[in-house]
């Protein structure tokens, strides 16, 4: 039986329509610098949501929440940015602990394609 040659080109690999493959393709396929950079926002994007979900449900305005951990509500909205870069272990868990949680961090493996 034969082996099957891997597909090298765009054409030879597929055409899609979905954008999320067409950007990653064009963008981050063979560059480990920018697909850093996207983990790390990433991260960001998801702290930040987390945050904003557990303050909604807690049924609490981001004064509220302020004043519970010590600080100012445009803190508080800084946080909830997606874009913001300076969360601090410390705030997170005073954010934590005004809401009744915890926080916990985990090491997940890296995804990375086999190379053949």
């Amino acid at each position: 039986m034969r082996k099957k040659k891997k597909p090298t080109t765009r054409s030879e690999q597929g055409r899609t329509t979905d954008a999320v493959e067409i950007l990653q393709r064009r963008y981050f396929e063979g560059r480990p610098e920018k697909m850093a950079l996207l983990e790390e926002e990433r991260a960001n994007a998801e702290i930040a949501r987390k945050i904003y979900e557990l303050r909604t449900k807690a049924g609490l305005t981001r004064r509220e929440l302020a004043k519970l951990v010590g600080t100012t509500a445009s803190v508080i909205c800084r946080l909830e940015d997606a874009d913001y870069e300076g969360h601090s272990l410390g705030m997170l868990r005073r954010i934590a602990a005004a809401l009744n949680k915890r926080v916990e961090i985990r090491f997940g493996p890296v995804k990375r394609k086999k190379l053949a």
